[in-house]
């Protein structure tokens, strides 16, 4: 092989060296800047996950917190409506009071003078009160019934008689007297009703 061949051989070895050398820098350099580019998206990615656990424990305690005032809410509202059931006469009872002195002042006074006529027209006037005191506040009004054409919503019949002189159903004694409460029947008056006679 001639000189001049075997330098041109070594100058293209040489080349081919180099190539090849820098090709493997070029991959280095590649590496090195994915590794770095991986090392971003790493930290990033840690970064957003740091994020996401404090926003979770932050929901987690505002959650328990939340379901906390509730059960605190819902034992406080079991509370009052136990309360509002346990007290829910009061204001009635408080009305009734001053009757039951009533009463207790006219028993006391019928022992002192032993006068029945007194006592009875004091019983009368207290229970007077007492009814326009229950209608006036309350709401609670008792039936006529005596004379009225029965109704069987707000009457108990007990008792029928055939009568010449009554040409509907109507009411002729009141064994115990109804109660409206408000627009309500509390209780159906027990009454004796008279009803038309056949005519033969």
């Amino acid at each position: 092989m001639s000189q001049k061949k075997k330098h041109v051989k070594q100058q293209e070895e040489k080349q081919q060296k180099l190539e090849a050398e820098e090709i493997q820098v070029q991959a280095e350099d590649e590496a090195v800047l994915e590794t770095d580019s991986w090392e971003e998206e790493k930290a990033a990615l840690e970064g957003k996950i740091s994020e996401l656990e404090a926003a979770f424990a932050e929901l987690q305690d505002n959650y328990l917190r939340k379901q906390a005032d509730f059960d605190n809410f819902r034992k406080r509202m079991i509370r009052d409506k136990e309360d509002a059931i346990r007290y829910a006469n009061k204001d009635l009872l408080q009305d009734v009071i001053p009757v039951i002195d009533d009463f207790e002042r006219a028993i006391s006074s019928a022992e002192e003078s032993k006068d029945f006529s007194s006592f009875y027209e004091g019983i009368k006037l207290i229970e007077k009160q007492f009814a326009g005191m229950l209608e006036k506040k309350w709401g609670l009004k008792r039936m006529n019934s005596l004379h009225e054409e029965f109704d069987p919503q707000q009457h108990e019949a007990l008792m029928m008689e055939e009568r010449d002189d009554v040409d509907t159903q109507r009411v002729i004694e009141d064994f115990q007297r109804g109660y409206f409460y408000h627009d309500k029947v509390l209780r159906h008056a027990k009454v004796k009703v008279a009803v038309p006679a056949e005519k033969a």
